[in-house]
């Protein structure tokens, strides 16, 4: 759990981000929806991807009693830096199982994610986070473990290490509860820190303090936690630009 000097950051990161005020400029836009929007991207781990219903649908191909080994990252290869909002829309299908986005993600001395320089990765999650990756990530449908379920919760995360920098309430309901429509996901990120929100409801916010190098570039993963079957669309980037 978050200790109380970063929930006082946190509360204070609204204030601090001015991204929601700012211009943007579209740099990037794929809609997931056939397989040449792909035709470039890396799976690390045993998936499936298909387009049965028009929109990117992730599923493990290995079954979850294999623990990490079932887990897979999909890596789109375009580089973002500088201030960004990505966005993209998200709908899971089956559940249990844990969604998570990897963002500003390379090498630990800025090589690409998928320099081959860089140590092997399969999905398994330790190779993305106590080794050679350096990477923001949030995790925002987590139902993989019961206390997952219990209290839903979205995490924020930087590595190399497992370091939790903020946390929120996930407004996500169980499948069971949810609409026919995906849901709207949004990341911003500046030199200033991290907003993160869906279908435009604030769940969590980070300020950065620098006292701890934090990725400024880098590439996109989906991530996702056996056995979770979900699909995905309309992913977009914005170069922010200044206030509105």
């Amino acid at each position: 759990m978050l200790d109380r000097r970063h929930v006082l950051i946190a509360g204070a990161a609204a204030a601090a981000l001015p991204a929601h005020a700012m211009d943007s400029d579209l740099i990037y836009a794929n809609p997931l929806s056939k397989p040449s929007d792909i035709a470039n991207w890396k799976m690390e781990g045993e998936a499936s991807v298909d387009f049965d219903t028009g929109r990117m649908r992730l599923k493990n191909k290995l079954a979850p009693d294999q623990g990490q080994a079932s887990n897979f990252v999909f890596w789109n290869p375009k580089v973002f830096e500088g201030d960004v909002a990505i966005t993209w829309k998200f709908r899971p299908l089956v559940e249990p199982g844990l969604a998570i986005l990897f963002f500003a993600a390379g090498g630990v001395d800025g090589q690409h994610i998928l320099a081959p320089s860089l140590k092997p990765r399969a999905g398994i999650y330790d190779q993305y986070t106590q080794s050679d990756v350096a990477a923001l990530q949030i995790a925002y449908f987590r139902r993989r473990w019961p206390e997952e379920r219990a209290f839903h919760v979205s995490n924020l995360r930087r590595a190399p290490g497992f370091e939790l920098l903020a946390q929120g309430a996930d407004p996500l309901p169980d499948i069971a509860d949810m609409t026919r429509e995906p849901y709207r996901m949004k990341l911003v990120k500046t030199t200033a820190g991290v907003i993160f929100s869906i279908n435009d409801l604030t769940v969590l916010t980070w300020a950065d303090d620098s006292k701890k190098p934090t990725p400024r570039k880098g590439s996109v993963g989906f991530r996702q936690m056996a056995p979770l079957e979900a699909v995905y669309s309309d992913l977009e980037v914005r170069r922010l630009i200044g206030p509105a």
